[in-house]
């Protein structure tokens, strides 16, 4: 999704919105808005964790790492390039 949808999307929740209603209207999921909620706190310095950058993806930056959790967690890896 375009950082400016998931920005409004935010926003909305953040202005007390519930997050499924906003997912439900939206047609998005509940978990992608907690996500994106979560990565905005961080890049915003508000919440400890990793950044992500779009310039990341493709890249191989954090694919072993990831890779490795969802192995361990007994989720099937399948990476189409």
């Amino acid at each position: 999704m375009p950082a400016e949808f998931r920005r409004r999307v935010i926003d909305l929740v953040e202005s007390g919105r519930p997050v499924a209603a906003v997912a439900a209207e939206l047609g998005i999921s509940g978990q992608s808005i907690y996500t994106w909620r979560r990565q905005a706190r961080i890049d915003a310095g508000v919440e400890p964790g990793t950044l992500f950058r779009p310039s990341q993806v493709g890249s191989g930056v954090g694919c072993q790492r990831d890779r490795g959790l969802r192995q361990g967690h007994g989720v099937v890896d399948v990476v189409r390039r």
